[in-house]
């Protein structure tokens, strides 16, 4: 992957119903992440899953220079795209392409979905394979297809960050037990992820933990998604 160099590569962590969305009570208590990724010499940035006042992220970025070039999509849940939830709707997707048209990234596998959960036209989104590289300026992000969550889950490899979604957080992974999610898939993507080499920064989709990141070998150490040793410890434990 293309290493900017610290002092060009543009990246922020904001937890919804603090650093965006303040006073939102679902964005308070679903306690996601968003990320802003860029480059900062030509300006270029992507969003992380705006399921929540997307105005609120264009005004950060923009206030910081950027200008926005594309969105990442982790998976199709409306805490991270937009959507019908407990009752409410997030404007999410929607609301951010009213205000901008830019490529919407997604996981070949997870295009159906988010279409249906955000009302976005398939045509309208952008679908890639495990392995496929998105470049935001000199920027160059890696799609890692990490099925298990949901079908189509992807997590962003780039510089030293491994921006997770809900695949992976510090303490625990996503949930199997939702339509779509598959127990077997979860360890496999578990599992490749922990040898992703250099050691990089687990940045996740939820404050679930302590510390909002943490180096992978610590995340190895300390969570407990990594004591199973096989398929069959792993489905035990997962009560399957």
């Amino acid at each position: 992957m293309t290493s900017p160099g610290a002092e060009r590569l543009y990246f922020r962590q904001l937890l919804s119903g603090a650093d965006f969305a303040a006073g939102d009570a679902i964005a308070q208590q679903m306690r996601n992440f968003a990320y802003l990724i860029g480059d900062r010499e030509t300006g270029d940035c992507v969003v992380v899953d705006p399921a929540y006042a997307a105005n609120d992220l264009l005004d950060a970025l923009e206030s910081d220079g950027m200008h926005l070039s594309g969105v990442l999509v982790s998976h199709h849940h409306p805490d991270h795209v937009g959507g019908s939830m407990m009752g409410f709707e997030l404007k999410g997707l929607a609301e951010l392409l009213e205000r901008v048209s830019v490529p919407v990234h997604v996981n070949t596998l997870e295009a159906d979905w988010v279409s249906r959960v955000t009302g976005i036209a398939l045509g309208d989104l952008t679908p890639h394979d495990h392995g496929d590289k998105v470049a935001i300026g000199a920027v160059e992000i890696e799609l890692l297809h990490t099925p298990g969550h949901t079908p189509g889950s992807q997590c962003f490899l780039l510089d030293g960050r491994l921006v997770a979604g809900d695949t992976l957080f510090l303490e625990g992974c996503g949930r199997t037990d939702f339509p779509g999610g598959n127990v077997d898939d979860m360890y496999r993507s578990l599992q490749a992820l922990s040898q992703l080499p250099g050691d990089p920064t687990v940045y996740p989709g939820h404050w679930y933990s302590a510390k909002p990141s943490a180096a992978l070998s610590e995340v190895r150490d300390t969570n407990y998604v990594y004591r199973a040793s096989s398929l069959d410890q792993w489905r035990t434990a997962m009560g399957g």
